[in-house]
């Protein structure tokens, strides 16, 4: 395919700070080793693939800023983002413009004021995954939650959907603040269970140690349903205290023949054990290069594509279909797990609880 033009995608990742920059690795690792595989088997139609990639940093007007650069740049779509608010302002930048939008990772349900076309989303939406976080520190026990949380509008949907589904079951959440967090507070709470609703490694590590070291909160469970502790960098800055703290991620019981070929392939590359983000940036690619086989590289067509996707990806099949509340084309998603760093070995991962879809 040498000397032949490129079909271009435009793709968005945090890759520096503020960003979680581990998070933004991992979903770029998994864009590119899709890449490579697909030029591999001759590209597109015979066309290499290309990503064109700019570092979003997590603001939300940078990438504004890089939807419209890569618009002009002649990409056929653009593909990726980890953070929320940051995916939002970019799909409404891209709806406004006409260029088709494959967002990975983010999960905000509310990504656009309107029904749109041009945006479609690989990853499950926020509501989906929390309602199963909340189901599962139900039957694990705990009725009084506290939440550590960071003024934002993904932190304030979370725990929206922690107290809508926590409430009807006799559960109940209280709210500190995290930037201006103290442990006694949280003793006289009452709570039997503090999810982390922040940042990393700010202000999320500090708590957990404050917590870790105060007697008096021993029984308490620590939670990170955003999915803090999966990535390497959670267990090097926190160590044994950073085990025991379930978390979401989205991966099946067992990952098929694709899965676990690119699975090694992202461990290699990536010389550490790969998030589910990396599965959802290799998925990205795979959908979109499925539909420019049968499409073509115009945007239009691309946009009106999303209904017909019905491709093998590493966590199962995927189509995307339209969903009550949810005003982009939603994909299907694997299991939704509940999962954990066993305290014995905080570099092995334990799965604490599963559901099909998270839709319960």
């Amino acid at each position: 395919m040498s000397g032949m033009s490129t079909v271009r995608i435009g793709v968005l990742v945090p890759l520096t700070r503020p960003g979680w920059a581990e998070a933004g690795r991992h979903l770029l690792a998994g864009l590119e080793t899709a890449v490579a595989d697909v030029n591999d088997r001759g590209g597109i139609g015979g066309r290499p693939l290309e990503l064109v990639v700019r570092d979003t940093a997590a603001d939300p007007r940078r990438a504004e800023a890089a939807v419209e650069e890569l618009a002009g740049l002649g990409v056929v779509a653009v593909a990726g983002e980890y953070h929320s608010v940051v995916a939002r302002a970019a799909a409404t930048r891209a709806d406004a413009l006409g260029v088709p939008f494959l967002v990975s990772s983010a999960v905000l349900d509310t990504l656009t004021e309107h029904p749109t076309d041009w945006v479609a989303r690989l990853s499950p939406p926020q509501s989906s995954g929390w309602r199963t976080y909340a189901d599962f520190l139900l039957r694990a026990g705990h009725r009084r939650i506290a939440v550590a949380a960071q003024p934002s509008v993904y932190w304030a949907a979370g725990t929206g959907i922690l107290r809508d589904r926590l409430a009807p079951r006799g559960g109940t959440v209280v709210e500190l603040d995290a930037e201006a967090f103290e442990t006694g507070e949280l003793v006289r709470s009452g709570a039997t269970a503090l999810l982390l609703l922040t940042g990393h490694p700010e202000p999320a590590v500090p708590i957990v140690r404050a917590v870790r070291a105060d007697q008096r909160l021993a029984g308490l469970l620590l939670g990170a349903p955003a999915g803090q502790p999966e990535f390497a960098e959670w267990v090097g800055l926190l160590g044994p205290d950073g085990a025991g703290i379930p978390f979401l991620r989205y991966l099946p019981e067992r990952l098929g023949p694709l899965g676990l070929r690119v699975e090694t392939a992202l461990r290699e590359g990536l010389r550490t054990a790969p998030s589910f983000v990396a599965f959802e940036g290799y998925d990205t690619v795979v959908v979109l290069a499925d539909i420019l086989r049968s499409h073509g590289p115009d945007r239009a067509r691309i946009a009106a594509s999303w209904g017909s996707v019905a491709v093998e990806g590493t966590r199962g099949r995927i189509g995307f279909s339209r969903r009550p509340g949810i005003g982009v084309w939603q994909s299907t998603v694997p299991s939704v797990q509940v999962a954990d760093r066993d305290p014995a070995h905080p570099d092995r991962f334990r799965v604490l609880h599963s559901e099909g879809e998270g839709q319960g």
